[in-house]
Order: C-alpha cells, then structure tokens, then sequence
C-alpha cells in the first residue's frame, strides 16, 4: 500500500513539470526510458509527438512513409532552409575588406542537403504543387498540418484539414519512393 502512495507521487510529480501551456500547444508523451539529465542523475523527458508519429500511429501512413519523411526534414535541417535562424557569430567579419566572397557561400554539406532537398520537392511534384508545399511547410518548416491547411495551403488557397492530410499521405508515398531510388 505504501508502494502504491509511492508511485501515484511520483507520477503526480512527473506531470506537474509539464506547463499547462505546453500540454496546449502540441502533444507529448515521456520517453520511455530514462536518460542522463545534465547533472547525470537518471531523468524521465518528455518529447513531442509530431504529425508522422501520429499518422503512422493510427495507420494513416507506413513506416517507410514516416521515415522518408523524418530524412526530409533532417535534411532540410541541414541545407539551413528555415525561415528564422540567428546570425553565425563566427562567420561576421569585422572590418576586414579584403575578405573573399567564396568565404560567405554556404558549404558544401549544406549545398548537397539543397540540392538534395530541390530533388526532393521536384520529386513530388515541385514547390507549387501541394504536395510540395506541403512538405516544405509542415515537414521542412514543421508547421502543424492545420495551420498550413488554413493559413498557406496550396497557392494560397485554404484546404480542408481532411484533404491535406491526403496530400500529406500522397506526398509522403511519392516521397518513399523517391528516396528508394536515390
């Protein structure tokens, strides 16, 4: 019985360092098995459940889909494609004229995730069509897939949440495929 007190406060715990606020915006679930927090003692995270995770979860989309959809957006994380990132502090330059312009280009690890990423959306159809859209939206900027179907949507016309959950699943198939010959 004590046992039991025991657990009941200790999950009771765990929940309360969630923010009401947080539990609002997105779903999250805990890690299923403890990490080393930075103080290295054992810790229990929570993580956010993204659109893939769900789809699959409810058989929306295979496991091929979910994974042709988490290498998009790892490499359109890599080809710096977000809209909003900070300034490199390392790469300003302070009063130095002579420097050459070669220097400001981006690498060569981040042009092969562009051009890599271009395909990509091609693939599907190109960047005007909804599906590619659609993926640069809710894969690559991770914009939920009501707020693109409200807000952006294809040429700027809103679509339903059902059928862009459609151009989702249809997007992400092409996009299996894609990746598998390439």
């Amino acid at each position: 019985m004590a046992r039991q007190r025991r657990e009941r406060t200790r999950n009771d715990g765990a929940e309360k360092v969630v923010t009401p606020e947080r539990l609002r915006r997105d779903p999250i679930e805990p890690v299923p098995h403890t990490i080393a927090d930075e103080a290295g003692r054992p810790a229990r995270p929570y993580r956010l459940v993204d659109t893939l995770q769900i789809m699959e979860r409810r058989g929306s989309i295979t496991a091929g889909m979910r994974q042709a959809g988490e290498d998009f957006r790892a490499r359109f994380a890599q080809a710096q494609l977000d809209p909003i990132r900070a300034v490199d502090l390392s790469r300003l330059r302070m009063g130095d004229r002579n420097a050459r312009r070669d220097r400001e280009a981006p690498g060569l690890r981040i042009e092969a995730a562009r051009q890599a990423v271009w395909r990509a959306i091609q693939a599907v159809g190109g960047v005007g069509s909804p599906a590619g859209s659609c993926l640069w939206h809710v894969l690559g900027w991770e914009r939920s897939l009501k707020e693109w179907a409200l807000e952006q949507g294809w040429n700027g016309r809103r679509v339903s949440q059902e059928a862009a959950s459609g151009i989702l699943v249809a997007a992400l198939g092409a996009l299996e495929t894609h990746f598998r010959h390439h």
